[in-house]
Order: structure tokens, then sequence, then C-alpha cells
């Protein structure tokens, strides 16, 4: 009878996807609970998105335009009269072994809201919390670091200007405080990421006014606070009553997996990383 070994308590990552052994799950779930409390206090309703999007409508987001580097899709098996086994080749199943890539792994969890929100008119301001898995195509992947698929917390806020740029205010207050608390040094820089057609009269605007700002600790950025003005309310034909002009949406979001590589690296382990981050959320 072969023994029973004890599962890992650190992270099996290969190939840009990581499992996660106990210590890992436990702070994992540590922080999402954390930041999930921070938008629900602030007002937000908690909402699960489909794990799957239509490329079709990404596309109407210019998605493909704009992270085409990114971009991941997937599509079902050809299935043929003939054929009574299917089996991949070196590890890869053909082109035309498949059927056309309908849908997409979306690489943030806040497409599943504007979309669920499509063609809506909002009675009030609204903030939406979710936890998505999250997936990125990567010129190369490294450990928690960086990942294929990974866990993304986000908050996001959808009405007026002034409610979208105040909840960008609020949580990064709320992300430099915790990170004091901890004693983890984070910087604030504002991003390159091109969210909008480079070509375009956004992408001017985002030069003069960043829509995008990270938190770093060291050289991996953690934390986003990101701003996207009227795009998705326009996009998506979504607006506030008593306005009839699109909303204006913003996010905060957090990479969970990568919190966890700089939190082990930063304190030394598990067990003192998950004390250091109990004791920051609690003086929260």
């Amino acid at each position: 009878m072969t023994p029973l070994t004890a599962p890992r308590t650190s992270p099996a990552a290969t190939g840009g996807v990581a499992a996660l052994g106990p210590d890992a799950t436990a702070l994992l779930r540590l922080l999402d609970q954390g930041f999930e409390s921070w938008g629900t206090q602030a007002g937000a309703l908690p909402m699960i998105t489909p794990p799957l999007l239509p490329v079709a409508r990404l596309a109407e987001l210019d998605y493909y335009q704009n992270f085409p580097h990114q971009a991941v899709v997937t599509a079902p098996l050809r299935l043929v009269d003939a054929k009574d086994s299917y089996a991949p080749s070196d590890g890869v199943f053909a082109p035309d072994e498949l059927e056309p890539a309908r849908l997409a792994l979306p690489s943030a969890a806040c497409y599943g809201v504007y979309l669920h929100l499509a063609d809506q008119e909002l009675a009030t301001p609204q903030r939406i919390t979710v936890l998505g898995r999250c997936f990125r195509r990567e010129e190369h992947y490294e450990d928690l670091r960086r990942l294929l698929g990974f866990h993304m917390r986000e908050i996001v806020a959808i009405g007026t200007q002034e409610y979208a740029e105040e909840h960008l205010r609020h949580f990064t207050a709320r992300i430099e405080a915790f990170a004091d608390r901890m004693g983890l040094p984070l910087r604030r820089e504002a991003a390159t990421d091109p969210f909008y057609d480079r070509g375009g009269p956004r992408a001017l605007l985002q030069q003069i006014s960043p829509v995008k700002h990270e938190f770093l600790h060291e050289d991996l950025a953690i934390a986003s606070v990101n701003t996207h003005r009227n795009f998705f309310g326009e996009r998506c034909s979504i607006t506030l009553a008593g306005t009839a002009q699109p909303v204006f949406t913003s996010c905060v979001a957090f990479g969970l997996e990568r919190w966890l590589a700089v939190l082990t690296r930063h304190f030394g382990g598990w067990a003192q990383a998950t004390e250091a981050v109990e004791r920051a959320l609690e003086s929260c």
C-alpha cells in the first residue's frame, strides 16, 4: 500500500498554471475576504460573472484591438462521424480539429459586469464586487508572479464621473493604509498598458491623464485603480436615470496570486505572511 504524503504547502506552477496548497489557499481566501469586505462596507453588491464571455461581445469593446497580446480564446473539438476516439498529438489539438472559437477567457473580472448591465438604465449609481478567474497570455510565466490563469478580486463603480473618481480615491487610501499597517513597501505609478485605441483621441487623453495606476512592490504590480471614463457606458449602453447619458465607470483590482508571491517573499513564509495580513485586516 502506497503511503500517503502530506499535500504541498507551496504552489506548484507549470506553464503558467498553478495549484495552491493548503497554506496558499488559506492566505488567498483571507486576502480575498478582506478585499471583498472593503467593497461591501462601501455598499458594493456581490456578483458572480461567467467564466467565459462571447468573443463577439468583447470585440464590441475593442478588446482585440487593444489587448491582442493577452487574448485567450477557447473552442470545442470538431467531432467527425467516422472517428470514435480523439487524442492530442504532441500535447496539442491542431486547428482543423477544432470548431470556431466563439468564447473567450477574460483577462479581467469587470468585463462580465459591464456586459451584464448592457442596455440598462440604473436607478442610482452603484458598486459591484466580483471575484473572477482571469487569463492572460504572457511572453513568459514565473511562479505566482506571472500566471496564465489567476484570481482577480475587483470592486467596480458605475455612475457619474464624480462617483467613479471618488471610488478610486477611497480605495487608493485603503490600499495604502493596508500596506502601511503591514510594513509592506508599495509605490504607486501610472501604468503604460494601452486601454484605448493608440491612435484615437482617447489615447491622447490617456497620455495627459492616465487611466490606470498600479501599486508595485519592487518590480511587481499587485493592485491597480482604473478609470474608464464613459467608455463602457457608451459601448454597453448603460445609462443613469435622470441623465440619459452613458455612465462613467472605474474599478479597483487585486491580483491575488501576486499578493501571495509578494507577501511570502517579504515576510519569509506562509505563517508569517498570514499573521501580518490578519493583524492588518483587524486594524482596518
